[in-house]
């Protein structure tokens, strides 16, 4: 009885141990998801900035005036 306890213990710290591995790889990846969503983020911010600022100065600044048809010489 004594050798199926003392067997059975190893089998669950031998799986303890796989399951604890397992858990910091996921951990990682997490994290590494975690600075990629962070950085993809950023790249939207500043994006959505960049174009803010171009719709601003379209704004400010006058239209460029298109010549008639009419007054060309083709």
């Amino acid at each position: 009885m004594k050798e199926q306890l003392e067997k059975r213990l190893a089998e669950l710290k031998a799986e303890f141990e796989s399951g604890q591995k397992v858990m910091a790889e996921y951990e990682a990846k997490v994290a590494n998801l975690r600075d990629t969503l962070l950085r993809i983020s950023g790249a939207i911010q500043a994006l959505q900035e960049a174009i803010s600022e171009e719709n601003e100065t379209d704004k400010d600044s006058p239209l460029p005036e298109i010549a008639n048809v009419e007054d060309t010489n083709l």
